[in-house]
């Protein structure tokens, strides 16, 4: 018997959707056999090792695997692509996520990024420096599950859209006044 005729649902679907065993409320997961197992704060190996041990006495030589399954950051604001994004792997830097995003655009702000974080039901707002070393040191490198980060534009991006505005106003201001010459004319 193994884990997988246990739960046929433990790995991939027909579809190849990842599927599995949902973390609760207190950060545990529900096994059969073995019930309840703690896995928050722990990484994948360690939790692998933790079920693998547990089911020992049921199953011969079970074989476990963790995956994240619902990990995601958002990158939003001035990047090339934003969007939410899967972390595929157990962790992600905030560096990563913004390369997955594509990178800043030009015109945004580097020493004024805004880290949205969600720690026991109340949201956190860090603004991050780019340009700061101690960035690498810092507990917020590291993105956690539903992480957002946002890129604020500078001035210039706002600048160049009300240019734009202005040109526009203009040349239909400029139109509007040349139909009424001509029509006064005929």
């Amino acid at each position: 018997m193994s884990v997988n005729s246990l739960n046929p649902l433990a790995y991939n679907d027909s579809i190849g959707r990842v599927v599995g065993y949902s973390v609760d409320q207190e950060g545990n997961i529900k096994v059969p056999l073995i019930g309840s197992v703690k896995v928050s704060g722990l990484t994948l190996a360690l939790a692998e090792r933790d079920i693998q041990q547990r089911l020992s006495p049921f199953l011969k030589n079970p074989e476990v695997v963790v995956h994240m399954k619902n990990f995601k950051v958002a990158v939003l604001g001035d990047v090339a692509k934003p969007n939410v994004y899967p972390v595929l792997s157990e962790r992600m830097t905030i560096v990563e996520a913004l390369a997955l995003a594509g990178d800043l655009n030009i015109t945004a702000k580097r020493k004024n990024i805004l880290l949205v974080r969600e720690v026991s039901g109340t949201r956190e707002y860090v603004p991050i420096d780019l340009t700061s070393a101690k960035l690498f040191t810092s507990p917020y490198f590291y993105l956690k599950h539903n992480d957002m980060i946002y890129v604020q534009p500078d001035k210039s991006k706002y600048a160049a859209v009300d240019r734009g505005y202005q040109t526009f106003s203009l040349a239909l201001s400029a139109l509007s006044v040349v139909a009424i010459l001509l029509t006064n004319l005929l």
